[in-house]
């Protein structure tokens, strides 16, 4: 018997996330300049992946 396809293995899917967790948005943030040290981590500007 045949596996579903639907039932694939994660370390196949390989779909961009198009949402960014925190973290990685302050990572990005900093890259860009536009987060300060100090500045609270609520409230940030919306930021697309690289």
């Amino acid at each position: 018997m045949s596996q579903h396809t639907s039932l694939k293995g994660s370390s196949k899917i390989q779909a961009r996330r198009n949402v960014l967790k925190r973290f990685e948005r302050v990572e990005l943030l900093k890259k860009q300049g536009r987060f300060k040290a100090g500045q609270k981590v609520f409230g940030l500007p919306k930021t697309k992946p690289e």
